[in-house]
């Protein structure tokens, strides 16, 4: 500071050899304390210290209208030539400390690459997720979009627009989980294909995968909760050599090159209706039913009988990966031992 001091002074007296030697010690000053600098911190102090606009060197640029004209021009390059240097000086001390930083991080964040790593076990897909995807890469493949809904369902969408009659015979066959409400926990999956075709015109191709309740005593191959697969197509003139064609694609997809049987069924929403089995190691399984919509459930939604038809088919998860997998009880695959569920 009494440097700086004495450099004010000599501006007001401008002496040109004088202020060439207040340059010169400015300059040392300021080599030397930017050497003995450690922190960025402190290295920002010292460029506003000696290059600010309140610093020495802008007051020796500011002082030069007092100075002879001729002595002018080697002053102010002498000025720059300092500021220049104490400048670059600035930059390298910046760079080094900077540096330091760097290594000293690295020398703390140090991992021994030569330390036995932690080894974590990766996830399998379920088996039943795995045969659902399989399912949905087919049918996706073969043009259909895949849709969800709620698993608590009114009586309407469970039971009546799909033309089981509230005595009908088929509702004991599906009994289920009702709740105060009157609500209940969908026995199928069919319920979305009405909410779907309410909301969406033909022509219609959906897949609708989910989970479905019914009051099933458990067995080796029952299950009181399990998941299903429907799906839907609505278009003008699908006939059930449709329903067949579109079913052997998907079969012969999933099994191989299999025998293939339709055997007359019932449900309330297709008319006419089907059991499809397949020959699967020499003996035949019944694999899904199938059937062409009933008209009054087409109905139900607002579609016009006389101008479209459609099929259904549905079929159960459970079912699909027991035969795939050869798994024996189908409480397997709710159990979560990890013996089992590692085969997969």
């Amino acid at each position: 500071m009494t440097r700086i001091r004495t450099y004010k002074t000599l501006i007001m007296a401008a002496q040109p050899n004088e202020l060439e030697s207040q340059l010169d010690a400015i300059r040392q000053e300021a080599k030397t304390a930017i050497v003995e600098t450690t922190t960025l911190d402190q290295l920002e102090q010292l460029r506003v210290k000696y290059l600010g606009k309140k610093g020495p060197i802008p007051q020796v640029l500011g002082g030069m209208g007092k100075l002879d004209p001729a002595e002018r021009p080697r002053i102010g390059a002498r000025a720059n030539e300092v500021k220049e240097a104490i400048q670059i000086d600035l930059d390298r001390k910046k760079d080094e400390l900077q540096t330091a930083a760097i290594a000293a991080q690295l020398e703390a964040e140090t991992i021994d690459v030569t330390m036995p790593g932690v080894m974590k076990p990766q996830g399998r897909l379920h088996p039943l997720n795995s045969t659902i995807d399989q399912v949905l890469d087919i049918f996706v493949g073969l043009g259909y979009t895949v849709a969800e809904g709620p698993e608590m369902e009114t009586d309407y969408y469970n039971f009546e627009a799909l033309n089981f009659l509230p005595d009908h015979p088929a509702r004991d066959m599906q009994d289920t989980l009702y709740l105060p409400d009157g609500n209940l926990l969908r026995t199928h999956t069919s319920p979305v294909q009405i909410r779907y075709m309410e909301a969406n015109d033909p022509p219609i191709r959906v897949a609708v995968p989910g989970k479905t309740y019914r009051r099933d005593t458990v067995d080796a191959t029952h299950s009181a909760v399990f998941h299903q697969i429907e799906i839907l197509a609505i278009d003008e003139g699908l006939t059930f050599t449709d329903l067949k064609g579109t079913i052997k694609v998907f079969l012969q997809e999933l099994f191989g090159e299999v025998e293939i049987r339709f055997r007359p069924s019932f449900f309330p929403f297709t008319e006419p209706s089907a059991e499809v089995d397949v020959k699967w190691k020499g003996r035949w399984l019944e694999i899904l039913g199938c059937g062409m919509v009933d008209p009054n459930v087409l109905k139900a939604v607002g579609y016009d009988p006389e101008v479209y038809t459609g099929f259904a088919a549905g079929f159960g998860v459970e079912r699909l990966a027991m035969v795939l997998h050869q798994i024996d009880d189908i409480r397997r695959l709710y159990n979560s031992d990890l013996r089992f569920l590692k085969q997969f």
